[in-house]
């Protein structure tokens, strides 16, 4: 269908890269809109079925962990069966999960709706699709469209949050998750009309792409499991793999498996209503958005280890901070504002180290190894912190941990620099 819009002269191929570029940007909204709902509903689920918060976020954790580990996979998916079909299975499979939800009355429904399968749809639509496309369809300008693309997380929870809570409210589920629902499926025929599969399908190069460069190399073919794991073997061998492997681990744990998923409970502890709660998301999510894009800009420019170091150390210390805040109008704006603009702002510097040390053609499948790591950290805090929330009554303690791991992620990275730099004997960039 999109071949056909630019060869009937409908769509200019300049025009149609930029909307392939808005479909991913809300493709990847939504999947995010859809992993950060948990948060809306652990309080009603509470009310509505009885279900303690250590359950709730077992379910909430199984699928943030699944939107992680389906991401090498998706994106061996898409080298072998296409960018495209992988979208489409990953948005027909989150709208059929979340739909069958209301029928919910157990909580292995729950876990298996939203945990299982929405975790499975989830990860074809995470950010390995943003780097696969980047890839693809870009040759200069990578950096700043994969911030793009990334800030699209965060903005999911400016989109949806809100408007979710404000059904939730009265302890209403049901709202939320036919929302949700309808959402997904409405972005199928989207994906299917406006995003082709190569940019030889319609006629063009990569963006930045001279008519004398060298085409891209060919895509290995085989299986993808067998694509997926014999990347990760390869990549797994370099010491490079497991420091974005570590410091991503810790990015999940201070962002959506905390703050995503606990963030509206934890200020609900304080007296502060579902929908405020859900504003201050929505204020990180907008900051989130110049922040990231931001980031990739900065990341065409700069070393983007020194932009690591800098995004995990202000992070932890921002989380380091909250509990000691007095929750007030003031003290919460501005963390929203400071927090915000850091939220999903390693995602382009991180990509960039991957593309470089992986290669282009396999940088996607490592980035999704290196997602899993940034899930996993994810279903840790979710659980963990639901858990400590549970037995001690306050979320303070886990909000503590996840800053000085925030903390520790920088100095490991400033560790790694320094050393680099010792051994090229050359002062540290910036």
């Amino acid at each position: 269908m999109s071949r056909l819009l630019h060869k009937t002269g409908l769509v200019p191929a300049r025009l149609h890269l930029i909307l392939i570029v808005a479909a991913t940007f809300l493709a990847l909204l939504v999947s995010a809109g859809l992993r950060a709902t948990p948060g809306v509903l652990m309080v009603p689920l509470q009310v509505n079925f009885g279900w303690d918060r250590a359950t709730i976020s077992f379910a909430a954790a199984i699928g943030i962990f699944l939107y992680g580990l389906v991401g090498p996979f998706a994106a061996a998916l898409m080298v072998s069966f296409g960018i495209r079909r992988t979208m489409l299975a990953g948005l027909t499979l989150m709208s059929l999960a979340t739909f069958a939800s209301l029928w919910m009355r157990l909580p292995w429904h729950y876990v298996l709706t939203w945990g299982v399968l929405s975790g499975i749809g989830s990860g074809a639509v995470a950010s390995v699709l943003g780097a696969a496309v980047v890839n693809r369809w870009f040759a200069t300008r990578q950096g700043l469209v994969m911030g793009l693309l990334s800030a699209s997380t965060a903005t999911g929870a400016l989109i949806f949050l809100p408007l979710l809570a404000w059904l939730s409210r009265d302890g209403a589920w049901r709202p939320v998750v036919l929302a949700v629902s309808l959402v997904c499926l409405a972005l199928v025929p989207l994906v299917a009309l406006v995003v082709p599969e190569h940019p030889a399908d319609i006629g063009t190069r990569r963006f930045g792409e001279g008519p004398d460069s060298p085409p891209p190399p060919a895509p290995r073919q085989a299986r993808t499991a067998g694509l997926a794991l014999s990347v990760l073997w390869r990549a797994a061998r370099q010491p490079m793999f497991w420091l974005l492997f570590g410091t991503f681990f810790v990015c999940g744990l201070t962002t959506n498996g905390l703050v995503g998923t606990h963030m509206i409970a934890f200020c609900g502890d304080h007296g502060i209503a579902p929908v405020a709660a859900a504003g201050l998301l929505s204020t990180m999510g907008f900051f989130d958005l110049f922040g990231t894009t931001a980031s990739g800009w900065l990341t065409d420019r700069y070393n983007p280890r020194v932009l690591l170091i800098v995004y995990y150390g202000l992070r932890g210390l921002s989380l380091l901070a909250l509990p000691f805040l007095s929750f007030d109008t003031t003290s919460l704006a501005v963390f929203a504002v400071f927090y915000g603009l850091d939220w999903i702002a390693t995602v382009p510097p991180t990509v960039k180290l991957a593309n470089e040390a992986f290669g282009e053609q396999e940088a996607p499948i490592v980035f999704g190894w290196i997602q899993t790591g940034h899930q996993l950290g994810a279903a840790c805090a979710a659980f963990g912190a639901g858990v400590i929330r549970q037995h001690s009554g306050s979320y303070a303690p886990a909000f503590v941990v996840a800053g000085i791991m925030g903390v520790v992620a920088a100095l490991v990275l400033l560790g790694t620099l320094r050393r680099a730099h010792a051994a090229a004997g050359a002062p540290v960039p910036a």
